[in-house]
């Protein structure tokens, strides 16, 4: 059906710029990966970033957190303290760069050796965007012998620089803000949150004291957090009684570059590992920052450790014939391993500083860590065997688990090649189950002309020929004797939720479907309905959480077909067909019934009945599992008394659908 709907004006005048604190105001995902509370904490991230920066060149050893009981937090450290005072190459306050500007910083040059070597922050972005979505934020910088204040509120600042002469001899930052509920949907970030991130940057910061402090009404909870070696006592930590190997510690400075033509940078790469039969963990850490989604120095663990234990696996004769090589999950299930590299050159996947993706940190670290365990096994032949040997007993678990499940598959749900099996099933190319659709058709000249219109990318035919058996009223025996029916079920993959059942159809598992719409697909017309109810009073009885999940659905074909000049109007209801109608006044038109599926052409099937983008699904979700089964009862049970009754109360309404020509 053709539809006409008001557009909105689009010219020369809809192009707008925004402007100052709305640049994250309006949209603080772009910078902070979320306008949720994932977000609201990674702007204490960024904060946090800049005091741990500051801690590493040698300046200050202690940073303190603080949550207060209204939801602002603040975070104090002992560093230089930040350059708020008059800019003369920018002919700036430097606090307005720092604070009221993007991509303003004073991390830019690090390859260069300007003010941070090795630096968290690189882009500019983590203090202004953080005071663009506070409801306020308040500076107190202590340097040059003065105390400097600064105030803020929704991205405005209010009352300029202050400054007073200091005697004390502290340096440092405090800043503390309020999240915006405004810009985030959530500013109550948990307690286990700072905990974590404040653990993780004590790892990865030796001898950095990293402190929380909590309000609780009139006082404050306080927890410290130090690791005086870093991430060996922290491998340690994790590794607990009676592991495999002690903890390793490796460590080395590289330069390189990411391609031929760009410029060369410093990485320094240091890990601490140990293996272990009870506990398996591997965190990678960069300029501080946790690398959740890992990128290159993933990429570098799974190569060098797969490849140094392969091959000490092999010169040690430890393979049985024929076997295949270990793999990293088979190395993963006993590692424990914390890599922790800085780099003055540092290219992360987004702001949010989750993966990085240096192809010369990759090489080095690949090479290096490839190196030094070649080195450690052959030193350490005793600890050497013992990993290789745990290796080896994880991948032999894992193969036999893994053959178990697949002979429980393939019993459960017979061949895969269904296609060979199930005559004139048609199946689709992916092997995305996400994406893969199953259209139940009516009879062979519906398949033919699904199977012209249909995306053979994922979409599969499967013809019904005839009316299937009613399940509701015959006993199982009967239905799993019916050849359309448990050639249906093969199709689906997913077994049945009955006790009783055929030898070859195997038990219910909502893992094994094929498939993640099941689309029921049948004429406009009194017998398309019965088939479809019959279809349905299958699935309600055999595999009624298909239809309790979601999984099944009604194509809805189109009543009428409506021509007026060269346009085509589809209406799949009698007011659709009004409507269309009055929009038609004064044009010469003509109007038909639709015609069957196997009758329609292909473009037009395409569109009104499987292109996703323009086609008709009814969701099969029914709110009341009781009052299902009592219509399909009714309508196809033993209840001929209440039958009757519903047809002549109701029946009229559906005189429009009978054939009565």
């Amino acid at each position: 059906m053709t539809r006409k709907t008001k557009q909105a004006q689009y010219d020369d005048t809809s192009i707008s710029l925004l402007k100052g604190a709305d640049r994250v105001r309006k949209r603080p995902g772009v910078i902070f990966g979320s306008d949720g509370l994932e977000g609201c904490e990674h702007a204490v991230f960024e904060i946090l970033s800049n005091s741990i920066d500051e801690a590493r060149e040698g300046h200050g050893n202690v940073i303190t957190l603080t949550h207060y009981e209204d939801n602002s937090i603040e975070v104090e450290d002992f560093g230089r303290g930040c350059p708020v005072d008059w800019n003369s190459a920018e002919n700036r306050f430097n606090w307005e760069l720092v604070f009221c500007e993007l991509y303003a910083g004073g991390k830019y040059n690090n390859d260069e050796g300007e003010n941070y070597e090795y630096s968290l922050g690189l882009n500019g972005l983590g203090a202004c965007a953080t005071q663009y979505s506070s409801r306020y934020m308040d500076v107190t910088v202590y340097r040059d012998g003065k105390k400097f204040s600064l105030h803020f509120e929704k991205g405005e600042n209010i009352g300029g620089l202050t400054g007073e002469e200091y005697k004390g001899r502290r340096t440092g930052t405090v800043i503390r803000w309020l999240p915006d509920i405004e810009v985030f949907t959530d500013i109550r970030i948990p307690k286990t949150y700072f905990e974590d991130i404040l653990k993780r940057q004590a790892v990865v910061n030796a001898g950095i004291t990293f402190r929380l402090k909590t309000q609780v009404g009139s006082t404050f909870e306080t927890e410290d957090f130090l690791y005086e070696n870093g991430i060996s006592d922290y491998v340690t930590e994790l590794a607990g009684e009676g592991p495999l190997t002690p903890t390793n510690y490796i460590e080395t400075e590289r330069k390189g570059r990411d391609r031929e033509d760009k410029p060369e940078y410093k990485v320094r790469i240091s890990a601490a590992f140990s293996f272990s039969n009870k506990v398996n963990v591997i965190e990678y850490y960069h300029n501080s920052s946790w690398l959740e989604h890992g990128g290159a120095p993933e990429k570098a663990t799974r190569s060098a450790f797969v490849s140094a234990i392969d091959g000490y696996i092999k010169k040690a004769g430890k393979y049985q014939k024929n076997e295949s090589k270990v793999s990293f999950a088979d190395i993963q299930d006993c590692l424990i391993l914390v890599t922790n590299c800085f780099s003055t050159v540092t290219s992360y996947e987004n702001q949010t500083k989750k993966a990085i993706t240096n192809k010369f940190i990759q090489e080095a670290m690949t090479e290096f860590f490839r190196t030094q365990l070649e080195i450690y096994f052959i030193e350490h032949k005793a600890e050497a065997d013992r990993i290789a040997d745990q290796v080896l007993i994880n991948k032999r678990s894992r193969e036999t688990a893994e053959r178990a499940r697949q002979n429980i598959k393939k019993k459960l749900s017979g061949s895969i090649d269904i296609a060979n099996r199930v005559q004139k099933f048609v199946d689709c190319r992916t092997k995305d189950v996400s994406r893969r659709e199953i259209y139940i058709v009516e009879g062979d000249s519906a398949l033919g002309a699904c199977k012209q219109s249909r995306d053979a990318e994922f979409q599969g035919i499967m013809p019904v020929r005839g009316k299937i058996l009613n399940c509701l009223k015959a006993d199982y025996e009967k239905i799993f004797k019916s050849e359309i029916i448990t050639d249906l079920l093969k199709v689906l993959g997913c077994g049945v939720e009955v006790k009783s059942r055929a030898k070859d159809v195997s038990s219910f598992d909502l893992n094994n479907l094929r498939w993640n719409k099941v689309i029921i697909c049948t004429d406009a017309d009194v017998d398309g309905y019965q088939i479809r109810t019959l279809i349905l009073t299958m699935l309600y009885r055999l595999t009624p959480t298909l239809i309790n999940e979601g999984y099944v659905y009604i194509a809805e074909s189109p009543l009428f077909e409506i021509s007026c000049k060269d346009k085509t109007y589809f209406a799949y209801t009698e007011k659709e067909k009004a409507d269309i109608l009055e929009s038609l006044a004064g044009q010469k038109y003509t109007l038909q019934r639709s015609k069957g599926l196997g009758e329609n052409e292909p473009e037009m099937m395409w569109m009104t009945t499987m292109n996703p983008e323009t086609r008709r699904l009814i969701k099969v979700l029914p709110s009341d599992v009781e009052r299902t089964a009592q219509v399909f009862d009714l309508l196809l049970g033993d209840n001929l008394s209440g039958r009757k009754d519903h047809i002549s109360e109701n029946g009229y309404k559906y005189l429009e659908l009978a054939d009565i020509s």
